[in-house]
């Protein structure tokens, strides 16, 4: 249930400034949040699975600190994502 590597290549290049930059910090934020989004998905069918709830509140931790980072070192691309991937802020 991974991202394939079109998808992958897809949202980076979406968030990033180019397909080659997998480590800016919009780029990062991207990936997790698809990744989160297909996780949520998971847990509507399967309640009980706790081990991998435990995996996503990591990433939603690693996202929140991601995007804390954003905000203080660019606040016009931080409110810009924000909209983009329709968070709540």
């Amino acid at each position: 249930m991974a991202l394939t590597k079109e998808d992958k290549a897809r949202i980076v290049l979406e968030h990033g400034k180019s397909e080659k930059n997998t480590g800016s910090t919009e780029a990062q934020v991207g990936l997790l949040t698809e990744r989160i989004s297909m996780l949520t998905e998971h847990f509507k069918a399967h309640k009980k699975d706790t081990n991998s709830r435990r995996g996503l509140l990591k990433l939603v931790g690693q996202r929140r600190r991601l995007l804390k980072y954003m905000q203080r070192k660019d606040l016009n691309g931080y409110r810009e994502l924000i909209e983009k991937l329709n968070l709540r802020k």
